[in-house]
Formats: structure tokens, C-alpha cells, sequence
């Protein structure tokens, strides 16, 4: 087991005997991670930093469910991403300023446009294939690190990312074939 994973435990064995403040080391370990994971999912700052706040009461709430002997991270994600996927359910598309609006010149410069288009892409991708781009690309875990996350396969997350940038590119394909013309 690694050290951070043994470090993990071993608060949260602290945190079962009664140690509530072991708690708020785990919240600094992961609170940043939390905070982007549920923006990859909500698109919305306010939303993700109070969904994962709320992530980190729940498993806090939760916490003599937790076996020690497995690493902590991947059991919060489930925790974070159920609460994420249930917000989403509830508040199906409210009324949003699109962010192409939101620049008072008028166009706003290509990166920004490339960004825009980039995440209306993700945004058209079956669930499962964006979150395996965000945990790679935005987030920067590793194959294993997902596959552990995902409770999936390593050659199945290595697929699934395959098939994942192979839909993106083909979901902006309009947009990059015009901007190679540029």
C-alpha cells in the first residue's frame, strides 16, 4: 500500500474512534480534486464547491462503512459522483448564460473559442466517456488510478478512453476541420 493511502487510513481509523478532527486532513487532501471532479460534472462553481462540501459530509457521515484496508479515494468518487449525477437529475438544464455571451467585446479570442467548443463536445458524450476524459485530461490520473477509481478493468478504461477521444474528435470534427483551414 502506498504511504498515502496508509496516511489516508490512518486518520480515518482516528476518525472512527472518535477523532473528528483527523477528518479535516482527508478534507485537505482531497477537497481540490472534489471541487473539479464535481465541476467536470456540473459546469457551475457555486454548485461544485457546495456538492462537494456536501460529498465530504456524507462520507464523513459514513465513515465506519469504510474499510480501511482500500484506498479512500475511490469510494468518496462514488460518494461525490451519485450526488453530482442526482443534482443533475433535479435541475435538468436551468437557465444558463451561455459563456460565448458573456464577453462584452463580441467574439472572444480562438483559445477561448477552442475551450467553448471543446467542452460542447465532452458536454455531447455518453456519461461514462466524459468522465473517463475528465479523470485523465482535466484532472490527471493515471490509467490505474482510474481504473481503481472506476472499479474497472485497466484495459477497459484504456478502451473506453480510446473510443472517448475517438467520439470528441469526431463530435468536433466541424470545428477542427475549420480551424485548420484558418
Amino acid at each position: 500500500m502506498d504511504e498515502r493511502i496508509l496516511k489516508d487510513n490512518e486518520c480515518i481509523e482516528l476518525v472512527k474512534r472518535g477523532n473528528s478532527a483527523a477528518y479535516s486532513t482527508i478534507v485537505k487532501e482531497y477537497m481540490k480534486k472534489a471541487y473539479y471532479i464535481a465541476f467536470g460534472y456540473l459546469k457551475c462553481e457555486s454548485d461544485a464547491l457546495d456538492l462537494s462540501q456536501e460529498a465530504f459530509i456524507k462520507a464523513f457521515r459514513h465513515i465506519k462503512k469504510f474499510n480501511t484496508g482500500h484506498d479512500f479515494f475511490p469510494w468518496f468518487y462514488q460518494i461525490l459522483k451519485n450526488l453530482c449525477l442526482d443534482w443533475i437529475r433535479k435541475n435538468k438544464r436551468r437557465d444558463e448564460i451561455p459563456l460565448e455571451d458573456t464577453f462584452e467585446t463580441g467574439t472572444p479570442p480562438p483559445d477561448v473559442l477552442l475551450k467553448i467548443e471543446l467542452w460542447r463536445g465532452i458536454e455531447k458524450l455518453p456519461l461514462e466517456q466524459k468522465e473517463i476524459l475528465v479523470l485523465r485530461y482535466f484532472q490527471g490520473f493515471t490509467y490505474q488510478e482510474i481504473a481503481q477509481i472506476l472499479g474497472k478493468p485497466l484495459g477497459s478504461v484504456m478502451s473506453a478512453l480510446y473510443y472517448s477521444k475517438k467520439n470528441l474528435r469526431a463530435k468536433m470534427g466541424e470545428y477542427i476541420n475549420d480551424s485548420r483551414r484558418n
